[in-house]
């Protein structure tokens, strides 16, 4: 396969790449993810990330440096640029992911070879990226949210869902007040998980926290059961359905108010918070699974695991064997 020379690289061929960069949906690439995404046949979220967040900068990647015809060097070049971009690895995993199995359906048509085999994965840390709260750390957090305004029972009400059910920013946002209801003799909220099409999942509700969601729907104005549980109060979008940047920054402002600045604490620390709490207080780890909805236990066993390192007091048996042997 044949890659253009830059140095036969004219002003008139610069133009006409600039042309077809402009052009996304004409390309031939364009052409040629709809036709993969079709045969994927995902929902249209993952279809967004599929063509936007993970292909579509592989594609621009090769117009900028003028490569008609990708090979595995290319692949690798890409993925060693995305790495001094200072792309988290788990980015560029994501990303070289979808390029495999882009060239592993064209391979399949016989449209293209598959340019990525042998091209090695990115190494993955299979710690957890965000910090769990400890128990008086949830405590504190939830005892400073001032209650007497709207948005402190937006607050209030946002983190005690997140801490008691482990629920993630994209459930939260999704909510609406209707999938709030019984089963059996327990309040539930159905929730459309990761990667689900539909609410069939729910989380149980507890007391506590039905007593603080009631307290933020009253401050509401007219409510109706289709509305979305949480929704934003600033002007631009008010009673709008609640994003989840919204979410993580609410979340976000109540740390730095009890003085927890660590980048490592997000919203996303509150779903740890709960699986941590869970097994501290004497959850299984087939429970946390279940709370956390994880497909693989191998994702909750790091939660033991970090639970069996912070009981392990090496550290402290060492130095105090070494000060005994001084006395």
């Amino acid at each position: 396969m044949s890659q253009k020379n830059s140095s036969n690289f004219d002003l008139t061929t610069l133009n006409q790449l600039q042309q077809i960069q402009q052009q996304d949906d004409k390309t031939i690439d364009s052409t040629l993810v709809d036709d993969f995404i079709n045969f994927l046949d995902v929902s249209s979220e993952t279809s967004k990330t599929y063509r936007k967040k993970n292909l579509k900068p592989f594609f621009t990647f090769l117009k900028i440096n003028q490569i008609i015809n990708p090979n595995r060097q290319n692949v690798i070049e890409y993925k060693r640029y995305l790495a001094e971009l200072n792309h988290k690895p788990t980015t560029i995993q994501n990303r070289l992911v979808a390029i495999r199995q882009f060239f592993k359906w064209l391979n399949s048509i016989g449209f293209y070879p598959n340019i990525t085999e042998n091209v090695k994965s990115m190494k993955l840390d299979h710690t957890f990226k965000k910090d769990a709260l400890t128990a008086k750390q949830a405590t504190h957090l939830l005892h400073s949210i001032d209650r007497k305004t709207k948005e402190g029972k937006r607050a209030y009400a946002i983190i005690y869902l997140m801490v008691t059910t482990g629920l993630r920013t994209i459930e939260i946002n999704r909510a609406n007040i209707e999938d709030m209801r019984n089963v059996g003799n327990q309040f539930v909220l159905y929730i459309k998980g990761k990667g689900r099409t539909e609410k069939s999942e729910y989380v149980k509700i507890t007391e506590h926290t039905l007593q603080a969601i009631n307290d933020y729907l009253q401050s509401r104005e007219i409510i109706k059961a289709t509305d979305p549980l949480f929704v934003s109060n600033s002007h631009n979008s008010y009673n709008k359905r609640l994003s989840t940047r919204s979410i993580s920054h609410i979340v976000k402002e109540q740390l730095k108010a009890i003085n927890l600045f660590s980048p490592r604490l997000t919203a996303h620390s509150l779903r740890h918070t709960a699986g941590t709490l869970n097994m501290l207080s004497g959850g299984s780890l087939e429970e946390t699974q279940q709370l956390l909805r994880h497909k693989n236990l191998q994702t909750t066993l790091i939660y033991s695991h970090a639970l069996e390192r912070m009981k392990n007091d090496s550290e402290n048996r060492i130095d105090n064997f070494i000060n005994q042997s001084h006395e």
